[in-house]
């Protein structure tokens, strides 16, 4: 037998499985394939300056100051920025054997993943205090929150939901592009009721409906990116920070030498 057909037979057992099996019944299955919503284009409002050794894994605003975690082995770091210059103002070290992968907030708590280590570290948003920190399963890519619960990106299409005050895995939803499952899904911000994500090695960031997991909106960066002209492959978009203050939304990519302020179109 074909090494393909065997592959068939495993995946159509394993869909079988998904929802007869009660352990998977808290992820949740878009109940209709919702259509691919339109490419729109940003405006850039401001630029400033940023660290092009900063491989840039989160970023959040929080109290007039951007919070950044970078990556790379020996170099991880927990940062406060200047938001009007990308000034560093304030660095914390992760170990030297974890990779720092996305930021999140709830309160004035933090939370940083790691890559493939299972610890997410807890800080004080006000002071960057280390505060202990959480244990999970699988890889950790981008985070964010609702307010009540964490919301983990792990490379997959999928969005992981976790307990804000343990962190104890509490449910999941299969992210999807008109009906095809989205992988590679990174850093994660939540804006509106949607979660925005980036993509990895992609120029577009797509807005998810938490409750479907169908992408609601899209949005094309690619001007930013060329404008940037990164070398590296690596160097890819990723970063998104939002004032809900202010109204302001912030971008930027991995070792990309600019912060972006930019505008999303006014939704019809």
């Amino acid at each position: 037998m074909r090494a393909a057909t065997i592959l068939k037979i495993v995946a159509s057992a394993l869909a079988g499985a998904a929802f007869s099996c009660p352990l998977l019944a808290q992820e949740a299955v878009p109940a209709v394939t919702c259509p691919a919503p339109a490419m729109e284009q940003v405006r850039v409002v401001a630029r400033m300056t940023h660290d092009p050794r900063a491989f840039t894994q989160g970023l959040i605003f929080h109290s007039g100051a951007l919070l950044e975690t970078t990556g790379q082995y020996g170099q991880s770091q927990l940062r406060r920025l200047d938001a009007r210059t990308g000034k560093v103002l304030v660095r914390r070290t992760l170990p030297v054997d974890q990779f720092g992968e996305g930021l999140g907030r709830i309160g004035n708590e933090l939370v940083a993943l790691t890559w493939t280590n299972g610890v997410a570290h807890r800080f004080a948003a006000d002071t960057l205090k280390p505060l202990g920190s959480f244990r999970y399963q699988g890889e950790g890519w981008g985070l964010t929150s609702d307010g009540k619960r964490w919301i983990r990106s792990d490379g997959s299409d999928n969005l992981i939901f976790h307990d804000a005050a343990t962190f104890k895995e509490t449910g999941r939803v299969r992210v999807t592009l008109a009906g095809t499952p989205l992988p590679e899904l990174n850093e994660l911000e939540w804006i509106g009721g949607l979660v925005f994500a980036n993509v990895w090695h992609s120029d577009v960031i797509v807005a998810i409906d938490p409750k479907t997991g169908c992408v609601a909106r899209r949005f094309d960066l690619s001007p930013l990116s060329r404008e940037v002209a990164a070398g590296d492959p690596e160097a890819v978009l990723n970063g998104i920070a939002w004032d809900e203050k202010g109204k302001r939304l912030y971008v930027t990519g991995k070792d990309w030498p600019r912060l972006f302020e930019i505008a999303l179109p006014e939704r019809k």
